[in-house]
């Protein structure tokens, strides 16, 4: 909850009187409780008001201080996995997002990466130059969140459900996903379905939040009569050529979910260097975000990730812990279905028809 008593962060010097909400509310002509849900979000705010209110923040260089008795940095950091083991599409859009969310707020970013460690996270939070940390893929066993428990400021864990006391979580329910994804397949008459996943790769082990898909996805292919197999492929152009091979040979699955957004232009391409068309021979499915999914050169069919979404709960949820709400239970999102053009009906459901018209 908002303190109306909350005030802007003066010069060094003091030189200047320290700026309210009610200061804002006044010199933007609304009430004080409009300015507050324009800051946390908690309400909707017709787009005119809210420019006005952020307008007049920016003017006034009001800063909230929650309550807290040290100034605050303004800043929000953001802890990513290492670059091996990085989504780049769905950074992007969680990136963007984050930012506007965060800008709204009166918040910057500051990108902290764990290619060398907690290190990072260990400087940003024990020199305070971050008020509260947000840790994209975050594992219930994470080597990061002990260093955000010890250092007692404020966290989001985005990705994997965890129970941690004092850090509040935005999670991704892949379990939906999993049953749409093997029911449209099955729905198309393949009866082969193969799931390729990256490998889990720490510190970040970004896909441990794969479970609830991998036991939807077998729990409904076992109620369709489908076969379904899983195998990890790494997203390099001869891995991604071996796997397939591997699996293709002798027929092998008719139809491929591709659960890592790194690896899908290497599986659509080599496809095409064996000659087998997609969807004609071969249906994919792919599990990425929006913008990697519209940079193929067919609209995939995929479980399309909330990135964005993922970027301004995670946001909200780190600010409003700053205004002193407690981190409460996770909030969950889910991934979208969205049926495009890399699936068609089985082969062997269309030979049969093609037979019988004969």
């Amino acid at each position: 909850m908002t303190n109306f008593r909350d005030v802007a962060d003066g010069p060094a010097g003091g030189s200047r009187a320290a700026v309210t909400i009610t200061d804002v509310a006044n010199a933007a002509g609304v009430s004080a409780s409009t300015v507050s849900y324009v800051i946390t979000g908690k309400r909707t705010i017709s787009p005119a008001t809210r420019r006005r209110v952020e307008e007049t923040i920016r003017a006034l260089g009001y800063r909230r201080r929650g309550g807290s008795p040290s100034p605050r940095a303004g800043v929000l950091a953001v802890a990513v996995p290492p670059l091996g083991d990085r989504q780049l599409g769905m950074e992007m859009e969680f990136f963007s997002a984050a930012a506007g969310a965060a800008r709204e707020l009166g918040f910057d970013l500051l990108l902290v990466t764990d290619d060398e460690g907690t290190a990072g996270l260990h400087r940003v939070t024990s020199a305070a130059l971050a008020d509260a940390v947000i840790v994209l893929d975050a594992g219930t066993d994470d080597p990061r969140v002990p260093v955000l428990l010890a250092s007692g400021r404020p966290a989001v864990l985005v990705g994997a459900p965890g129970e941690h006391r004092g850090l509040a979580s935005v999670t991704l329910d892949f379990a939906p996903a999993g049953r749409a994804c093997l029911t449209h397949l099955a729905d198309l008459g393949h009866r082969s379905v193969a799931h390729l996943t990256p490998p889990d790769t720490p510190p970040g082990a970004r896909l441990r939040y794969l479970a609830g898909f991998v036991d939807s996805f077998g729990a409904t292919a076992g109620e369709r009569g489908v076969k379904a197999i899983s195998r990890t492929c790494a997203p390099t152009a001869q891995y991604v050529a071996r796997s397939l091979d591997e699996l293709l040979a002798d027929g092998g699955p008719t139809a491929l979910v591709v659960h890592d957004e790194a690896a899908l232009p290497l599986v659509m391409g080599t496809l095409r260097q064996r000659g087998r068309q997609v969807p004609g021979d071969v249906s994919v499915v792919a599990v990425c975000s929006d913008t990697v999914a519209g940079q193929q050169r067919i609209r995939p069919t995929a479980v399309v990730i909330p990135a964005a979404e993922l970027g301004v709960l995670s946001v909200r949820r780190a600010v409003g812990q700053l205004d002193g709400e407690p981190a409460a239970d996770p909030d969950a999102v889910s991934p979208a279905f969205v049926a495009g053009e890399s699936t068609a009906v089985a082969p062997a459901v269309r030979e049969g028809a093609t037979l019988r018209e004969r």
